[in-house]
């Protein structure tokens, strides 16, 4: 959907940034409303995504994992074969063209799980631009191959240490850093969240999962999946799927959140299943917070899930009933991992594996023959170390 002239969806967005700000904000919005329009640089952004990303991303049948749950179809979509193994360089790549389009120089970004960070990185190395990656200490311990993959693109990546050193408090840097170098700095933020028009820029640039599967299922299938699935932290990989079906009222949406160690424990970052309305980073949505409106701290597993927050849109999909929000916790996850390795050769993220421990779990529940397409957001590799961990604790206790 389109957010009104003051960037809300519903009463969901807006810009709730310092003055100095907005005239970069203004001068975003207007150019970003210029590119779309601009045939030249829509052009150059599909090479880009083709010659450089590697896509269209295939949409795969997950036959072994159907026959395991019995009564479902599941198809992946691909997204962990895209180059730096995530959804993330779509976004990456068109918010840097955009920079590069805008003359500035210095790109500024931060990250959680590393993808984006690496993402960026890579897009400015493409284009010859700094790069500055801010990163919390808690996620460079966990994503330590993702930081040496940064510092090999050329990027510099400095260590967030306030807060609970994760993604939260690496936006907060990022946005300090924004507000002091405006003048020749471009912030590629890298979800759909942030002030307007960052939801809305970061779901179009995402969009092209959605559209690629919606014509991929239409060719194979002759018609429309049941559902589609996909995991939410800020949210970027299920509004790309999403904004391809929202017109589609046969098709159910449904974002899997992070439910850490239990919604009831408080150690989750389930924002839409235990959250409510409130102001992070920006925008008005909803967050995790106490009664005084602290924010509180999130959990989860996947680095890539751990943010008290979610974009805007999500928000107001879920106020309007448009979509649904679930939850999987850190063992269902994991358990998915496993299931999707051993019975269709894939590794996952621990991002997506949230939507598949969802899918796992939901599916003696659907109606026999539902067609479930599930958003595989990214590539396991980087949380090799994290899971193997945590199997080797699971198994002491």
């Amino acid at each position: 959907m389109t957010p009104n002239t003051r960037g809300y969806f519903g009463p969901f967005g807006g810009q709730f940034v310092p003055e100095t700000l907005i005239p970069a904000l203004d001068e975003l919005e207007a150019a970003f409303a210029d590119a779309r329009e601009d045939e030249t640089f829509q052009k150059e952004l599909r090479l880009l995504l083709t010659d450089f990303g590697g896509r269209p991303t295939p949409l795969s049948p997950a036959e072994r994992l159907s026959e395991e749950l019995g009564g479902v179809r599941v198809f992946l979509k691909r997204e962990d074969l895209n180059h730096t193994g995530a959804h993330k360089i779509n976004n990456a790549l068109g918010q840097v063209l955009l920079a590069s389009r805008m003359g500035k120089r210095r790109i500024i970004a931060e990250t959680g799980a590393g993808q984006h960070g690496v993402a960026t990185a890579t897009a400015a190395a493409r284009f010859g631009l700094e790069c500055v990656v801010y990163m919390g200490e808690e996620d460079m311990l966990r994503q330590a191959p993702n930081v040496a993959r940064m510092h090999l693109l050329g990027a510099r990546v400095e260590p967030v240490l306030s807060g609970s050193r994760t993604l939260k408090d690496a936006i907060n840097e990022a946005l300090r850093d924004w507000v002091t170098n405006v003048e020749d700095s471009f912030y590629v933020l890298g979800s759909v969240m942030g002030p307007h028009p960052y939801p809305t820029m970061v779901r179009e640039f995402q969009r092209v999962i959605g559209d690629e599967a919606r014509r991929q299922f239409l060719e194979r299938e002759g018609t429309l999946p049941d559902l589609v699935v996909a995991c939410v932290g800020g949210g970027s990989n299920a509004m790309g799927i999403f904004a391809a079906f929202l017109d589609d009222p046969s098709v159910a949406l449904v974002g899997v959140e992070a439910a850490g160690r239990g919604v009831d424990t408080g150690l989750h970052a389930a924002t839409l299943t235990a959250g409510s309305p409130g102001i992070l980073h920006g925008a008005h949505s909803f967050v995790l917070q106490d009664a005084n409106g602290q924010i509180l701290p999130a959990h989860s597993l996947s680095a890539g899930l751990d943010y008290p927050g979610v974009g805007p849109e999500h928000s107001h999909l879920a106020a309007t009933g448009r979509a649904r929000y679930a939850s999987a916790t850190d063992d269902e996850a994991v358990n998915a991992f496993e299931t999707l390795c051993r019975l269709e050769g894939i590794i996952p993220a621990l991002e997506s594996s949230h939507a598949l421990a969802w899918v796992l779990r939901e599916a003696p529940a659907l109606p026999g023959g539902s067609r479930v397409l599930v958003n595989l957001s990214g590539r396991g590799d980087k949380d090799m170390d994290t899971i193997l961990a945590y199997m080797k604790e699971r198994k002491k206790s």
